[in-house]
Formats: C-alpha cells, structure tokens, sequence
C-alpha cells in the first residue's frame, strides 16, 4: 500500500483546474467533503459470521522452509537406517538426487504436562509446549519456492490471488482505523515480494503494507514524509478534502477504477497514521523487562546466524519486529506477517546441521518471548500464532550435510487464538518423508484459520472475471480435531 502526501492547491488546480470546469471547481470547493465522515470506511470493523475463537493473526514466516525432522518432528527409524535407501522411498528416490537417510543431530525431549516432543533447538519456546498445536500432517503442491510462497499466502500457486491477509480485511475489516489492517515486517525483500502481501483483484485498500524499521530504530521514520511540517492537521484535512472531491469528480466522469480507489483510501490513511504509527513503532516505550523477554538485552541480542549461499538473520532485527507484531494486534491490526531475514536463510541444501543450530538460536528467544508476552496480557486467547515456512526438507541428505525440498510431508505449528495447545495433530511416515495421518493441505490450513476467525470459508467470496473467488478455491476443509 503506497502512502502519498497530497500535492499543493497550485499544483490541484493547473491540472485538473481546465477540466473541472466553473461548475465543477464549485462543486470542489464546496462545503461537502469526501473525508471519512462523508464515505463508508471499506477498513471499518465487520461482524464476524459465527463467533470467532481469534480477532488478529501473526505469522511467523521461516523464509526457506526448516527441516521438520530437525525440530518438531523426531524420527527415530533415521537412525536405524541411516545411509540407506528403503524400498517405501522409492518416490523420494525418483523425485530427488539426493543420498542416504539422514538422522538428525538433534536430540527431542518431552516437554510440559501434554509431554509434547521438540528438538533441543529451541529451549525457550520448549517452555511454552502446551501452548502449541503441531501439525505434522502439512503438503503442499509443489516443491518450488515461489508457488509454494503463493500457495501459502494466497491458497494458489500462480500468483494472480489475494493473500490471505486481504481476504481477512476484506471480511472483517480492522479494530483500528489509524493504522493499517495487514502489515508485513521484515527487511529487504523475500522470495515473491509484494504478491505474497497484494490484494490482487480485491479492493486495493485490503494490501499489506510492508514496513522494515531503520537499524537506527527510529519510529519516526518507518514511513518516509509520513508527517507534515508545513501545515496543521487542520489545514491538511482541508486541503485532503479538496484533493478528495476532486478525486470524487474523476470517479465520476472516469467510473471506478481499483488503483485510484486505493490511492484515495491511502490518503485517508496516511492522514490518520500520523496521530498513531510512531506511537506504535516506538519499542523505547517497552519496559527493560520486556526487551529482555525479546532476548534484545544483553550479548545475546547481537547474535546472527549466517547461512552458506543464502542470507543472514539479525536478532537485533527479528526480536525487535516480533515486539512490533505483540504492539500492533495490541492495537487492534488485523494481521501481521514477520519474515525471518532476507531471501530464504532456511533453505539449507547444504550445512543443513549448523545452518539449523544458527538460525533457532537467533528465533527461538524472540518466538517464545511473543507467546509468554501475549499470554501475560491476556491477548494470546485472541491472538492466532503460526508458525512455519512453505515446505519442509527430506529426510535424505544432499551432499554431506544438506536437506532438499520436500512438500509430501512437513510440520507448521498453531498457538492461542481458539486452537488446543500441548497436541500433535496428523503424522509423517517413520522418516518423516510422506503425510500419511490426518493429513492436511494448505487449502485445510486456509479453511481453518479462518473458521477460527469466524468466517465460514466457502462464504468469503468475490465476483471477478465472470465467477466466485474464494481464498481456498474450491477445496478446505476445517480440521475441528484442532478447535479448543
């Protein structure tokens, strides 16, 4: 979503002054304004269909895709026959050049009163086992980046869909008008860029507005000329006014056209954000206590892990954008996305073991401090957590020490927001290669979040290009073993 401060009166009127007319310029002039007391606020909060288990969602996005065998699904049998190739990998054999069985480094224990098994990668979020819903049943369509990137975000794997996060504020709107519905943090860009985050054929207003704070951490600038130095908020509500009845005029005459429709919401705004968006990127406000539940205090808060031929992950930078995303469901954000790192870190085809090790040190602090953190304000029960990337990684190697593509089988995890903590839901093969136990597409993911958020997936349609768009097609189905 592209934030714009309007151009002078003098600028206004040489171009479109000629066109307007007499008439025309009077009735810009006029005492009638296209603000937001004129106009219907395509962002205003809608009535979920049913009631809902959770009002907001963050999405802790692992760019690159993690190994399930390496963190939340243990395999045993990897041990037994490791080097070896078994006669049901046959598919995995024809499919992938890769080696041998692989077995994880990594030793699992059982964690919290439900007895939930993670890998000794992530001993803070370990604390928080009976909060988490692990699906070990994920598949995807593909084991490509870029259309498992789509089918993840937008329920397709050809990008000409909305992502889920448009579909959410075009069903229900946000809590809070002075801030955008759908934000994306993260920094640089990730595999796809914007059409992970764009409301394609909806209403321009429903994209996600990706924000990447400066390592200053200055919230002043989180949106460059956000402010307005010239004039009051007085003055610039007049002058939007009149920018926004000329924009009325051109509607008119024009008819309705989704870009300038956005570019009209934008405005609206970008005049709202300035009483509102610096307040709430500002974490100097947050307590020593609470950074330091972040893991943003002490020598721990400079940790990066680089990853061979792919990218860095910065503490500093995650930690501080997973602070962001509990500061703005806070303030009623509809959706939050946080990207870990540039490009895809997680995608280790080769130093998989250390690449793994690197990347949960960086992560688990940050990700466990968000679930204790909502959970201490009361905004976990409200708040859906996901967690995961766009496929996992076989349980073969690659080379020495490194893991493919796998979308046949893979784990996501689900937390608060309406869904049973301390479970294991659906099941891989004995190494961790095929989905064979209630298993569980994208398109079923999809159908349950929103379930979870009141919406009856198959009812949250749009009509464009002669039919019914829907976010999961014509698939999903909700998985209400998961529902609490």
């Amino acid at each position: 979503m592209s934030v714009e401060f309007p151009m002078s009166r003098r600028e206004l009127l040489s171009r479109y002054g000629s066109g307007v007319g007499m008439l025309g310029l009077a009735a810009v002039l006029g005492q009638q304004a296209l603000g937001s007391e004129s106009t219907v606020n395509p962002l205003a909060e809608k009535a979920a269909r049913f009631a809902p288990r959770a009002k907001r969602v963050i999405h802790l996005w692992m760019n690159g895709a993690p190994s399930q065998v390496d963190t939340f699904d243990p395999k045993p049998a990897l041990e037994k026959y490791a080097g070896q190739r078994p006669e049901n990998t046959a598919k995995l054999k024809t499919e992938f050049e890769t080696g041998g069985l692989l077995p994880s480094p990594f030793k699992f224990q059982r964690h919290g009163q439900s007895g939930l098994e993670i890998s000794e990668l992530f001993p803070h979020l370990s604390r928080c086992a009976d909060d988490l819903c692990v699906i070990r049943s994920m598949h995807t369509d593909v084991p490509v980046h870029e259309s498992s990137n789509w089918m993840m975000f937008t329920g397709s794997i050809q990008p000409v869909r909305p992502s889920y996060g448009s579909w959410l504020l075009y069903g229900l709107g946000t809590e809070n008008q002075n801030l955008p519905g759908f934000v994306v943090l993260g920094e640089g860009q990730p595999v796809n860029g914007p059409s992970n985050w764009s409301s394609r054929f909806l209403p321009g207003i429903y994209q996600g507005c990706q924000i990447a704070l400066p390592r200053t951490f200055n919230p002043g600038e989180v949106i460059p000329h956000l402010q307005n130095r010239q004039l009051s908020s007085t003055s610039q509500r007049r002058e939007l006014d009149f920018i926004q009845r000329l924009n009325a005029l051109y509607s008119e005459r024009q008819g309705a056209e989704n870009a300038f429709n956005a570019r009209i919401e934008s405005l609206e705004l970008a005049f709202r954000m300035q009483t509102s968006a610096e307040e709430a990127f500002d974490i100097s406000r947050e307590t020593e206590s609470t950074l330091d539940q972040y893991g943003l205090t002490g020598p721990e808060a400079s940790l990066v892990a680089t990853v061979p031929g792919q990218s860095t992950v910065d503490r500093t930078i995650f930690g501080r954008n997973c602070l962001l995303a509990r500061r703005l469901v806070e303030r009623g954000v509809r959706v939050v996305q946080v990207y870990c790192g540039r490009a895809q870190p997680w995608d280790t085809h080769s130093k998989n073991s250390q690449g793994h090790r690197d990347l949960c040190q960086v992560v688990d602090r940050p990700i466990a401090g968000l679930l204790q953190d909502l959970k201490q304000r009361g905004l976990l029960d409200e708040t859906l957590i996901l967690w995961g990337g766009e496929f996992g990684r076989t349980p073969t190697s690659q080379g020495n020490d490194g893991r493919d593509h796998n979308h046949y089988g893979f784990t996501v995890w689900l937390a608060g927001g309406g869904v049973k903590g301390g479970l294991v839901h659906g099941a891989t093969d004995e190494f961790g290669f095929n989905a064979i136990e209630k298993r569980m597409h994208v398109h079923d993911l999809h159908a349950t979040m929103l379930h979870l958020m009141g919406i009856d997936h198959e009812q949250l349609t749009f009509r464009y290009s002669g039919r019914d768009f829907r976010l999961t097609d014509v698939h999903g189905n909700v998985a209400h073993e998961i529902v609490a």
